[in-house]
């Protein structure tokens, strides 16, 4: 099973799976946290009824950890795989799956909105709101990454060789 903590030690694989990097998912993963627990509180159940046993009693989710949640929804929007192949990565069924994305997508909405990196749906606007938000987490266009490092050039092999920082950011 694809899991976070295994994730975060991989940097370019967090990247190619979420498209965040691990210091931008720590970043995110508060406002996902504050989100899914307004939409989903927890003296209710997931349907909106009263709960009848303590948070975290009776049976364990496919997702139970926040982290599970958030990378499972970021893996579903930056891939859009197949629900089933989704399923085989999280462990979980289909019909679970379709289920945990349209739980899902909302909290991620919220909490994009939350940090103000929504991307902007009106043309007029985009302007305005890339000046606004200019370096800000989870805003990914060339520009708000780091530039790439300086290149050596290396006397014994004389040819080049580039350096990188792991967590240049």
């Amino acid at each position: 099973m694809l899991t976070y903590a295994k994730l975060k030690r991989n940097r370019r694989k967090c990247v190619a799976l979420t498209g965040l990097t691990p210091k931008e998912f720590e970043v995110l993963l508060p406002a996902f946290t504050r989100a899914y627990t307004e939409h989903y509180p927890g003296e209710k159940t997931m349907t909106g009824q009263p709960r009848h046993r303590h948070v975290g009693g009776g049976r364990k989710g496919g997702l139970p950890e926040m982290e599970q949640k958030l990378l499972f929804i970021l893996v579903h929007q930056k891939a859009y795989p197949l629900q089933t192949l989704l399923g085989e990565v999280f462990e979980l069924s289909q019909p679970r799956v379709n289920e945990w994305i349209h739980r899902l997508l909302p909290i991620l909405r919220a909490a994009l909105d939350d940090l103000g990196v929504l991307p902007e749906r009106e043309p007029e606007h985009f302007a305005q709101s890339e000046a606004q938000h200019k370096g800000a987490p989870g805003a990914h266009h060339r520009g708000d990454r780091a530039a790439p490092p300086a290149t050596e050039t290396s006397r014994k092999a004389g040819r080049r060789v580039q350096w990188q920082e792991e967590d240049a950011v």
